[in-house]
């Protein structure tokens, strides 16, 4: 019966052509929905679009984004498309600001327009900034981003707090820490350029095709020096967002929440320098750099809520399955 539910419902994917986007669409393929790809290809890949539908367009188009609405009757919208890299925020803050937040605003606005109340938004662990005061971060904390790129995310988180009592907003914003992996069947993966994250960039390091990996920050108070995060499989990133959108189909009570993905566990940079190099049997020149602008010490889930209210827990997220996919992924990547 839910998966029959699920074919007569369509999802709209804003930045589904994109790296967490294109494995959620996937996965909402596989759970019965429609999915309608709406992506720009500032950075997403054309190959990586596997929703039924795709309309190329830019996120403030109000126009477009309602006549896409419209024509699709589109149940709920998850929402992927922002500029991502922190320490560049701290650099350049405006264009984070035009998109993340203006961009969105032309979202909710053309959701309003046409009637549709329901949306899974992409949002942060940098929300939190750096609350070292806890063992893991949950969503009663305050807000407190410490970069324009976590500013610009609980911006979004504001604005759709404040259409839930005027417009009747059914909102999840979906606050997650470091999205690593690859689809276990290498249709899809993490390609982003240029390339800020850690482990594919550990990953080329290992391949040869960048000429050593650079740890930024040897003198954080945690164990071994290095920032600590929770890094979460893409796989189960998708699933979540899934369990979300499922969430809000289920009831017509306007409200917003925001809910944790991740694991609970932190690795540190070093240590998952070390994985790469165990999983791949490859050597590499690790050097020891200054930390970056904008960098948190300790960033770590409390996913209690996410198991509580979607019943989501991370299956895929060691990082032995993570280096693995990721590697096998980036290995498919080079070999075309």
């Amino acid at each position: 019966m839910e998966a029959q539910m699920a074919q007569d419902q369509t999802v709209m994917v804003i930045g589904g052509a994109g790296y967490i986007g294109s494995h959620t669409v996937l996965a909402l393929n596989e759970a019965g929905f429609d999915t309608v790809v709406y992506d720009n290809f500032s950075t997403g890949h054309r190959d990586a679009c596997f929703g039924a539908h795709l309309v190329e367009g830019d996120l403030a188009d109000v126009a477009l984004l309602q006549e896409t609405l419209r024509t699709y009757a589109v149940d709920c919208v998850v929402h992927f498309a922002a500029l991502i890299e922190a320490g560049q925020s701290v650099l350049t803050p405006l264009p984070f600001f035009r998109n993340n937040v203006t961009g969105t605003l032309a979202l909710l606005e053309a959701m309003t327009a046409a009637g549709l109340q329901k949306i899974v938004f992409s949002s942060t662990a940098a929300a939190y900034g750096n609350n070292t005061d806890v063992s893991m971060l949950h969503e009663d904390l305050p807000r407190a981003p410490i970069n324009p790129y976590g500013d610009s995310k609980v911006m979004v988180e504001q604005m759709l707090e404040a259409c839930v009592e005027p417009h009747g907003l059914q909102a999840i914003a979906l606050r997650y820490f470091n999205a690593c992996g690859a689809d276990a069947a290498g249709r899809t993966g993490e390609r982003h350029d240029p390339e800020t994250h850690l482990i594919p960039l550990v990953i080329q390091a290992a391949q040869g095709t960048r000429p050593q990996i650079y740890i930024n920050g040897t003198d954080y108070p945690t164990p071994d020096g290095t920032c600590i995060r929770d890094y979460i499989h893409v796989t189960d990133l998708a699933a979540g967002h899934v369990a979300a959108v499922k969430k809000l189909l289920a009831t017509d009570e306007p409200g917003f929440s925001a809910i944790n993905l991740g694991t609970g566990k932190g690795l540190s940079v070093r240590e998952v320098v070390e994985a790469v190099a165990s999983i791949s049997g490859c050597e590499f020149p690790v050097i020891e750099a200054d930390r970056r602008p904008g960098d948190p010490a300790v960033l770590v889930a409390d996913p209690t809520r996410a198991h509580d209210v979607l019943g989501w827990y991370a299956h895929h997220s060691s990082i032995e399955d993570i280096v693995r996919d990721a590697w096998a992924y980036a290995q498919k990547v080079a070999s075309n």
